[in-house]
C-alpha cells in the first residue's frame, strides 16, 4: 500500500513529465502522442516506475526506445522542474503501457 507521500510525489512526477512530453513531443518524438498514465514510487522515494502510453501503436516501440535512451536527460529536466519539492529526484524506470491497444483490440473483437 502506498503512503500519502508516495502518492503525492507520484502525482507530481506524472504531472511534470506529462507537461515535458507535451512540450518536447513535436521536436524529439514527431508523429506520436505520449501520455504518462501511472507513476509508482518506491517506499524510499528513490525509484519511480513511469508507465507511458504511446499513440499510434505502430511507432510505439521506436518512440519507447528513444525515451529509454534519453532517461538520464529526462531525469535531469525533471530535477529542474521539481527542485523545490524534492531534494533527491528518483531514478526513472520507463515501462510501456499498452492498455489502450488492448482495449482497442477487445473492442474490435466485440464488434465482430
Amino acid at each position: 500500500m502506498e503512503s500519502i507521500r508516495q502518492k503525492k510525489v507520484g502525482k507530481l512526477i506524472q504531472k511534470e513529465l506529462g507537461e515535458w512530453f507535451r512540450e518536447k513531443n513535436s521536436i524529439d518524438f514527431p508523429g506520436s502522442m505520449i501520455s504518462v498514465t501511472v507513476v509508482r514510487i518506491s517506499a524510499d522515494l528513490s525509484i519511480a516506475k513511469v508507465y507511458v502510453s504511446i499513440y499510434p501503436g505502430q511507432i510505439a516501440k521506436e518512440t519507447f526506445k528513444k525515451i529509454t535512451d534519453q532517461a538520464w536527460a529526462i531525469r535531469k529536466e525533471l530535477g529542474y522542474r521539481i527542485r523545490k519539492n524534492l531534494r533527491i529526484v528518483p531514478d526513472l524506470h520507463f515501462y510501456l503501457d499498452d492498455s489502450l491497444d488492448y482495449a482497442m483490440r477487445i473492442e474490435e473483437l466485440l464488434k465482430k
